[in-house]
């Protein structure tokens, strides 16, 4: 069988290959992870799971470098089940057949098989279809891991047969931890003052492996006095943020743009903004979404907002990269401050459900067109008041059709321009009170 499927026993060092860090430092037992309490504590699903001796397929969802993994090598230990790894990038129909072939072979021999399925979402519906007869018979119990989000990503029927834990980030704390490992691992501390080494958990990003690569590193210096942060710098490449613009980070961080703004706090909507730009996004979804966001959430309470969106959108056409990107930094906290209301939103979907309910209803006959004798003769157009007539300027007639009720959709609220607005309502409904009654 494929190195592929092979069972994970931790590879004896070869002399002429010294074993990585990281592979050095991966923990025996669960007690020795770092992190992950909401996942290892006594308490939580795991830890209830494995001290009931009865464990069921699991998901794990969590950005890279956070121990999915091991943790899945030492769930096999704990629970006596045969690991047997493999990644859905390299893993097709035919090998899945050999997995399983092999897995229901060791059941009769009475092992257990824990299937670990790296990169899990990347499986076809078909793939993963494939899954659930050796799931459900116990041929199989199945550990995933996958770094985007299960509900959009894995079937709903391998996701009612398995519970999905999320891992999260390590912390600064949690790399502390890991960054003390490897000094006992190489017998000294690392060459950095209390600054710089500050610098390398950040650096590192919450992922525990790119730390242990980057200390790997930092060992092999010939380094005579501690580095502060500005050398440390120079001799490392910091860590480019994690950011799929296709993926489930995208829509993360232009959700927490769209509330900042609508919360209307400037400083967290500049941070979300720049770590989309950081992230490479394309400045130009950027002014797309940004115009959505004043229509959506600022409305008739600023119009101004509209046009100033489309002004920085427009410059940074003319602009392009960097320049044009603070026209939309501009446009970004003009959002963030500017008065909030969803008035229209709400009255255009209360308006467009009443159109779907009330069918073909036609207008009242006194403010349609009779350009015909026939239709003068059908009561078209008769009794229409013109509203220029009136001594006010509004004749108060109604324009709903004679079936239905006059409804009030939009209720301005009392925020920004639509304060005004509201005054308008108010001083026409008064009008219309006294032409009809």
């Amino acid at each position: 069988m494929s190195d592929l499927f092979a069972s994970t026993e931790p590879p004896t060092p070869h002399a002429a290959g010294p074993r990585p860090l990281a592979d050095r430092l991966r923990p025996q037992t669960l007690g020795e992870v770092i992190g992950q309490e909401q996942v290892l504590g006594p308490d939580s699903p795991l830890g209830v799971m494995l001290a009931s001796g009865s464990l069921s397929s699991i998901i794990f969802w969590g950005p890279p470098g956070v121990g999915k993994t091991t943790i899945a090598r030492l769930l096999a230990a704990e629970t006596d089940l045969h690991f047997v790894q493999i990644s859905a990038i390299f893993t097709g129909v035919p090998d899945l057949r050999k997995v399983f072939e092999a897995a229901k072979i060791r059941r009769q021999n009475g092992q257990g098989t824990l299937l670990f399925v790296d990169e899990i979402h990347r499986f076809n519906k078909a793939q993963q279809d494939s899954f659930l007869p050796y799931m459900e018979d116990g041929t199989i119990l199945l550990v995933g891991a996958t770094t985007e989000n299960p509900s959009f990503e894995l079937n709903a029927a391998v996701l009612s047969r398995a519970q999905v834990m999320v891992l999260t980030r390590l912390s600064l704390a949690d790399l502390a931890l890991l960054a003390e490992r490897a000094e006992r691992e190489f017998g000294k501390a690392l060459p950095l003052n209390a600054r710089a080494r500050d610098t390398l958990f950040e650096m590192a990003d919450g992922d525990g492996r790119t730390l242990l690569n980057l200390i790997e590193q930092i060992v092999a210096w010939k380094v005579e006095t501690p580095l502060d942060p500005e050398q440390l710098g120079k001799r490392l490449m910091r860590r480019a943020a994690k950011y799929d613009k296709s993926g489930d980070e995208h829509y993360n961080l232009i959700s927490a743009l769209h509330k900042s703004v609508r919360g209307s706090d400037p400083d967290a909507a500049l941070y979300w903004f720049s770590r989309m730009l950081e992230g490479g996004e394309d400045p130009r979804y950027l002014a797309r979404r940004l115009t959505r966001m004043a229509i959506e959430d600022i409305q008739l309470a600023d119009p101004q907002a509209q046009a100033m969106c489309l002004h920085a959108w427009e410059v940074y056409e003319r602009l392009g990269s960097p320049e044009g990107e603070l026209a939309l930094a501009q446009a970004v906290v003009y959002l963030a401050l500017a008065p909030k209301s969803n008035a229209v939103y709400t009255a255009f979907k209360a308006a467009r459900d009443a159109a779907r309910k009330t069918g073909s209803e036609p207008p009242p006959k006194h403010i349609l067109n009779a350009p015909t004798k026939l239709m003068a003769e059908q009561g078209y157009g008769e009794n229409y008041a013109y509203d220029h007539d009136a001594e006010d300027g509004f004749s108060g007639q109604n324009f709903f059709p004679d079936t239905l009720p006059r409804t009030q959709f939009y209720k301005p609220v009392e925020r920004g321009f639509e304060r005004d607005l509201a005054k308008r309502v108010a001083y026409f409904d008064k009008l219309r009170d006294k032409r009809t009654s």
